[in-house]
């Protein structure tokens, strides 16, 4: 007997009769003799759907006001999830995130998970219950409900698989597992049986939206082992075939992942450019112009300072394309503080990148990565290193040709 942690996205959850698919696979798995805890996002849609009646409300909703409406949509998941066991006999109780224990810091819809009370849940599954746990929320010390951000849920269950100590954490979502880039895109995009964590890391972190960010460094952290797979296929397929269906998150590197420079083509549209020209080229600069971004609670992504000609410098990053409007106020408002000339912004750019951890041991990965662009008549704007990723910034409407030459350039469809 194991205890396993179930996710189910939001197309999983879309419908009534999807629901009750989702239920038929989760007593499959506990009639097997596991136990199981399952953690639902809200039906697709309704998360939106409830944002978008506050913005009819107030045009900026309160955060605090705002966690407590988007909140909603997984208590109905789990309700209508348990309902779905109910009725075909297995024994299940839902919870929200706060009845569960989860306990997380002040950022509204941003807030991060500092702890798991695991007793209740623990009971219930001694006693041989299904748990079913609202993903996405969790409460403050000052007892508001708040939310963990967009996908959510993925860091819920890693979390609540963490805290438990489970054997593993499923991810089910509306695709069969980790692909070497968006299928969308790229006809020839090839699933991976096996990823490591660092690099599934950096595919979330830069674009990939199988799994939300944190939740691969929840799983990273505490070693939970991670599995995406389809909450499409037949519910009733045998367990053994979908216990080794999807890609495995795996701790370790293998011999064979030597052979594959590059596991996957990474994008994001959601960029945005900001360059603060002409500032004084002296210590303290980017605090000056990062912190006020920092303070408004924006996340930076890429950065470069440019050499000092005169004692000035131009200094360049990129926010998250939501967040531009927001930041080019910030640095608008402090522009006579800083001392900068002018303050430009590029809300059409996109960020794509090449992970692998094989670029260890291999050379010449920028260089053909450069030279494909090249060859495509594609200008890099940005670039940014690790140890297993390139990034560039483009501009937007040169994405998909630069993921689609870039695929093909590293082999990645012939595995």
């Amino acid at each position: 007997m194991a205890l396993i942690v179930h996710k189910y996205g939001g197309t999983s959850m879309g419908s009534t009769e999807r629901i009750k698919n989702v239920a038929a696979r989760v007593a499959k798995w506990h009639d097997a003799g596991h136990q199981i805890v399952v953690v639902p996002s809200a039906m697709s849609g309704e998360t939106n759907r409830l944002i978008g009646l506050a913005k009819e409300i107030m045009a900026q909703p309160d955060p605090r006001e705002l966690d407590m409406i988007a909140s909603t949509g997984e208590q109905v998941s789990v309700g209508l999830l348990a309902m779905a066991l109910l009725a075909i006999g297995k024994d299940a109780v839902s919870y929200t995130g706060w009845q569960a224990g989860i306990r997380t810091d002040s950022s509204f819809t941003k807030a991060r998970i500092q702890s798991i009370d695991d007793t209740r849940v623990r009971g219930d599954l001694a006693n041989g219950k299904i748990v079913i746990i609202t993903g996405f929320q969790g409460m403050d010390d000052d007892g508001n409900i708040s939310t963990l951000g967009r996908g959510g849920s993925d860091t819920s269950a890693v979390a609540i698989a963490a805290a438990l100590k489970a054997d593993e954490c499923l991810i089910y979502t509306d695709v069969d597992g980790v692909y070497t880039t968006d299928p969308r895109v790229v006809d020839e995009a090839r699933r991976l049986s096996k990823i490591t964590f660092e690099e599934m890391l950096e595919l979330a972190s830069l674009g990939s939206k199988v799994l939300q960010t944190r939740s691969v460094e929840f799983a990273g952290n505490y070693q939970v082992p991670t599995r995406v797979l389809s909450s499409l296929t037949d519910p009733l397929m045998p367990l053994a075939e979908e216990a080794k269906s999807g890609t495995l998150i795996s701790f370790e590197e293998e011999s064979n992942m030597e052979q594959a420079v590059i596991s996957g083509i990474a994008f994001n549209r959601d960029e945005a450019k900001i360059t603060v020209l002409g500032v004084p080229d002296k210590p303290g600069v980017a605090f000056h112009i990062l912190g006020p971004i920092a303070d408004a609670n924006i996340e930076v992504d890429m950065i470069i300072q440019n050499q000092s000609v005169d004692g000035k410098t131009d200094f360049t990053f990129t926010v998250p394309r939501g967040d531009y409007v927001r930041a080019m106020t910030v640095l608008e408002s402090n522009k006579e503080q800083l001392g900068a000339t002018k303050v430009l912004g590029d809300a059409k750019v996109s960020k794509v990148s090449a992970v692998g951890v094989g670029m260890r041991s291999h050379v010449g990965v920028a260089s053909q990565m450069f030279r494909t662009l090249s060859e495509e008549g594609i200008n890099i704007q940005m670039i940014s290193t690790s140890e297993i990723k390139i990034s560039v910034l483009i501009d937007e409407k040169y994405m998909e040709l630069a993921v689609r030459a870039l695929h093909k350039a590293f082999n990645l469809e012939q595995g």
